[in-house]
C-alpha cells in the first residue's frame, strides 16, 4: 500500500503561499496514510480477528462447493460411503477371525 512519491518537486524559495499550503496539505495526507498503514500493521488483535473471519468464510465456501458437487454427482459420496462401510466391515471380520 505504499503511496508513490509525488513527482513534483518541493516548492522552491520563490514559491507563493498557495504553493506552500498545497505542499503542506499533500505532506499531511501522505503522513496520514503512512500512520494509518503503520497502525494497521500494529493492530495484532484486529489482524487475527480478520484472519479468523477470512478462514470461516473460506471453510463455508468450500463446504458449500462440496455440497453442490455432491448434489451434482451423487455417485461419488455414495461410493465413498460404501467404501467406508466395506472397510469397517472388513476390519470387524478380520478381528473376529483372530
Amino acid at each position: 500500500m505504499a503511496a508513490q512519491p509525488d513527482p513534483r518537486p518541493e516548492p522552491g524559495p520563490d514559491a507563493g503561499i498557495d504553493e506552500l499550503q498545497a505542499d503542506i496539505e499533500r505532506t499531511r495526507a501522505e503522513l496520514g496514510e503512512t500512520v494509518g498503514a503503520l497502525s494497521g500493521k500494529l493492530d495484532v488483535k484486529g489482524r487475527a480477528q480478520q484472519k479468523v473471519a477470512d478462514t470461516k468464510q473460506a471453510v463455508a465456501q468450500r463446504s458449500h462447493d462440496a455440497l453442490d458437487t455432491a448434489k451434482a454427482k451423487p455417485a461419488v459420496p455414495v461410493g465413498a460411503v460404501v467404501a467406508a462401510v466395506a472397510a469397517v466391515g472388513l476390519l470387524i471380520w478380520l478381528r473376529r477371525r483372530r
